[in-house]
Formats: C-alpha cells, structure tokens, sequence
C-alpha cells in the first residue's frame, strides 16, 4: 500500500481536494481473524467500550420507560383511560422491542447488556413516574419520549460515522420515539 496516499479512516481537507481515498487494507486482513468476536472488527475498537457505555444508559432509559408506562396502563382511570391506557401498553411494548435491539447491539460488539435493577434509575435518562391523574401520566410519558428524542439525537451525532449500524439503529429508535411524542401531545390536546 503506498504510503502517500490517505486512508479511509483518516480523511483529510485534502481529500475534498482530488486526492484518492483507499481502504485500509491492514485492517480488512485484520478482519480476517479474531472471529471469536464476531461483529466486531478493527473499525470498531477505537470507540467500541464508549459506544457499550452510551448503549447501556439507552437500555436502561428503555427499561425504566417499559415500567412506566406499564404501570401507568394498570392504573389509568376515567373517561378516556380505557383508549389511552390500551396506548400505554403499546408503547411499552415498542419501548420493550427497543430494548432488545439495544441488548443485541451490544452484545454483537462484545458488550454486555446491563439489565441490573439495582442501578436502572441511575443510568436511565428518563423517569420512572407514579401519577394516578391520567393527564399528569400523559405529561410525564411526553417529557420521557422527549428526553430519548433529544439524547438519541445526541448519541446519533457523537457516533457519527464511527458506527454506521449503530447509528441506523439509533435513528430507527428515535423515529418511534417521535411518533410517540406526536401522539401523547395529541392526547393532551384532547
């Protein structure tokens, strides 16, 4: 490989200026071996245990919105508890499914999921919150939704381009969580 010529991973001012951009060959041969690690390749290691780190604080904001919004389903009442009530379990099920695919990203870079209750609350963005009023539910699930919006928002700029099937994972994700936030606002609305 000549050594004249930048890589890939290191773009410069110059290579918007006609200079050829190359793979880095040592690395795809590098890719070539550690197969006991599965997913991840020598791309991923400068920012893997960072991006481990962001995922499992996203897990538990996950985890800690499920109980939420289960226990807002349990004990919804009023006139329009029934309809928003069959909603909060939705969501909770949605945030679940996000759940999981956080716990498989994780492990698919060599990470472990950490679902201890123990320190759930500590690591989750959101809150866990025990209103019996269906309208301060409403409001408390809509603050929730929009504090993921922004830290998804947040994570997807800090990863950037340093993990493209992260990245689409974490817009996947943020894309429901805007259409939840659409809809709880509605729910206030009414």
């Amino acid at each position: 490989m000549s050594t004249d010529t930048p890589t890939i991973d290191a773009p410069t001012q110059a290579d918007a200026k006609g200079k050829r951009l190359v793979l880095d060959e040592s690395a795809i041969n590098a890719a070539k071996s550690g197969l006991d690690k599965g997913a991840v390749t020598p791309h991923d290691a400068p920012w893997r245990e960072d991006i481990i780190k962001l995922l499992n604080d996203a897990l538990a904001t996950e985890l800690v919105c499920v109980l939420r919004y289960k226990r807002h389903h349990f004990t919804a009442e009023g006139r329009a508890s029934p309809r928003i009530a069959d909603e909060f379990l939705v969501h909770a099920n949605e945030e679940a499914a996000h759940a999981d695919r956080l716990a498989t990203r994780i492990s698919q870079l060599g990470g472990e999921p950490n679902f201890s209750p123990d320190s759930l609350t500590q690591r989750s963005h959101a809150e866990y919150d025990e209103s019996l009023d269906l309208t301060a539910m409403i409001r408390a699930n809509l603050v929730a939704e929009r504090v993921a919006i922004e830290t998804y928002s947040q994570m997807i700029d800090l990863i950037g381009d340093k993990d493209a099937t992260t990245r689409r994972l974490l817009e996947d994700i943020l894309s429901d969580e805007q259409e939840h936030a659409d809809e709880l606002k509605d729910w206030l609305e009414e």
